[in-house]
């Protein structure tokens, strides 16, 4: 593949629910590069939404994933992150994981990251993918 990706959380959630059953670019990702932040991580297993199975079946989904801990250079970039573009912890800690680990980062949620000119995205939700 080449390029490595970090998936969001919007992302996960739209995955479990069978969004990308038929998109092969989404499937060669999950198979390949299935990357996410320790943080998708905590947002996507205590999402709301989930039934007692439904949850069970998440914590089998995600364990197929490299999940990315919170180092102290992620953090630092974080900071940096947060103070100069305002943007959620959450997402200054995933954007900064996706950076430091040369990952792509996978969202439909791109207007919360375009700010961040290190930071390349990839929408599976546009036309044009690639922001």
């Amino acid at each position: 593949m080449g390029q490595e990706y970090l998936i969001d959380t919007n992302i996960l959630i739209y995955a479990l629910e069978g969004l990308f059953i038929n998109n092969q670019d989404m499937i060669k990702i999950f198979d390949e590069s299935f990357n996410a932040s320790v943080i998708s991580e905590i947002e996507f297993l205590g999402w709301k939404g989930f039934s007692e199975k439904s949850k069970e079946e998440a914590k089998n989904f995600l364990g197929l994933a490299n999940i990315h801990p919170l180092t102290s250079e992620i953090k630092d970039l974080s900071i940096e992150f947060k103070q100069k573009f305002n943007i959620k912890l959450g997402d200054s800690i995933i954007s900064a994981t996706a950076v430091i680990n040369n990952l792509v980062l996978v969202t439909r949620n791109s207007k919360d990251f375009n700010k961040i000119n290190d930071l390349l995205i990839y929408n599976p939700f546009k036309e044009t993918n690639y922001e």
